[in-house]
């Protein structure tokens, strides 16, 4: 039976903890000069490393060379706090979704005065903690204000403003963020060269929007696509099957259909995705996240690469030619589109007859407005560029005057 990726490489001490910086350093300095707080609020999105960095907070302080900002790993408590550990009876990981009450709360408060067994400090890792209701709340506060010398609370929650003001006010709050991409992508990539697993370029990308910036939840992604996989390890074409995303060749498909202005080739594109039961609202969701990119190709052409990181030099090179099929315009006009038919997808019964009306909008010569004049000075400047007629030249000719006719002169009423 195997385990689980995000529970086999879950971090053991702070510096193994990404993206969460803001908070383990404050901690670890805390740590080294020994101000040490007596409760702590850890909040932010889910999977993001809230209840892994209360566990090792608690190593930090229980270790038997510390406090200390690096447990050593080595003692009866690092051991059994650590990865797969048996744990301690004096580090208590309490479930508040399934006791979040007053009497649950009183017990607590009542073992709480007992020092500790084994360890310098019986600890309390409260999860979920937005779940304890307001009496139970009520029951904690004089302990948590007060507590002995020997107690430590570090209460997780996804939901910090549920958990009352006189709790929230007597610890020390640590808001947790979710990982930037890139630095998630190159997380992972480590973690699939120790897993000896080759990666096909583009998985990781699909990997990450997937996870949505949680570690944990990119983990269970990467560790679904690693048990499914064959010899030829993570291929970009099981990947986006899997996990829904449109195929490259398709969204290039489209793209250079509408910046073209071939309806055929459009709806030809649209017909795809139908035949291939990609779902509709995830194809305009991909087209939407194409169509920024190339917005951001056209607007910084040289230094797109050090903001598309994860897209190889080939694709780089083709979206340079597509944004250019466009203009800057164009791309804005269409983005916009796609964006609003997107929020108009929301709960759509017929959503291949939206997808189809945005394409139809795409295609729709803009007519009015400032992006529609946008679009057709770029479709302008181009023909000009194709004529041979440099599409400044228009702008540096003088102008001549132009000459009106004089209307003739009436006969007079007789």
């Amino acid at each position: 039976m195997s385990t689980a990726l995000y529970r086999r490489y879950r971090p053991e001490t702070f510096a193994d903890v990404i993206g969460q910086e803001h908070v383990t350093e404050p901690l670890m300095q805390a740590l080294r000069t020994g101000r040490v707080n007596h409760a702590y609020l850890f909040s932010g999105p889910r999977g993001c490393g809230k209840t892994t960095s209360a566990r090792i907070l608690a190593r930090c302080l229980n270790c038997e060379q510390g406090p200390t900002p690096t447990p050593c790993g080595e003692c009866d408590s690092c051991v059994a706090l650590a990865r797969g550990g048996a744990g301690t009876v004096d580090v208590i990981e309490i479930d508040a979704a399934s006791h979040g009450g007053v009497d649950d709360a009183r017990d607590l408060r009542e073992r709480a005065s007992y020092g500790p067994a084994q360890s310098r400090y019986k600890i309390y890792i409260i999860d979920e903690a937005h779940m304890v209701t307001p009496q139970g709340f009520n029951a904690l506060l004089k302990i948590v204000e007060e507590p002995p010398e020997h107690v430590k609370f570090i209460f997780a929650t996804t939901e910090p403003e549920k958990v009352i003001g006189t709790i929230r006010s007597r610890t020390h709050h640590y808001p947790f963020r979710l990982v930037p991409p890139g630095q998630l992508s190159d997380y992972m990539e480590r973690l699939c060269v120790a897993e000896e697993v080759f990666v096909a370029p583009g998985v990781l990308s699909f990997v990450v929007r997937a996870g949505g910036g949680s570690v944990r939840d990119s983990l269970s992604v990467l560790d679904q696509l690693i048990a499914g996989s064959g010899p030829d390890g993570l291929t970009y074409e099981s990947a986006a099957s899997l996990l829904g995303f449109t195929d490259g060749e398709l969204l290039d498909a489209a793209i250079d259909a509408f910046g073209a202005g071939d309806g055929a080739g459009a709806f030809s594109a649209i017909e795809r995705v139908i035949e291939t039961g990609l779902d509709p609202r995830r194809f305009i969701e991909d087209l939407l996240e194409r169509l920024r990119d190339l917005i951001v190709v056209a607007a910084v052409p040289d230094g797109a690469s050090a903001v598309l990181r994860a897209l190889p030099p080939d694709q780089l090179e083709r979206m340079r030619q597509q944004a250019a099929a466009f203009g800057n315009g164009a791309l804005s006009r269409a983005a916009d589109i796609v964006n609003a038919g997107l929020t108009e997808m929301t709960g759509a019964t017929a959503p291949r007859l939206q997808l189809e009306l945005i394409a139809a909008r795409i295609l729709l010569p803009a007519a009015a407005g400032e992006t529609g004049y946008a679009a057709r000075l770029d479709r302008l400047e181009r023909r000009l560029d194709v004529g041979g007629v440099p599409s400044g030249a228009t702008a540096s000719a003088p102008s001549a005057p132009v000459q009106r006719p004089v209307p003739a002169a009436q006969p007079a009423a007789q």
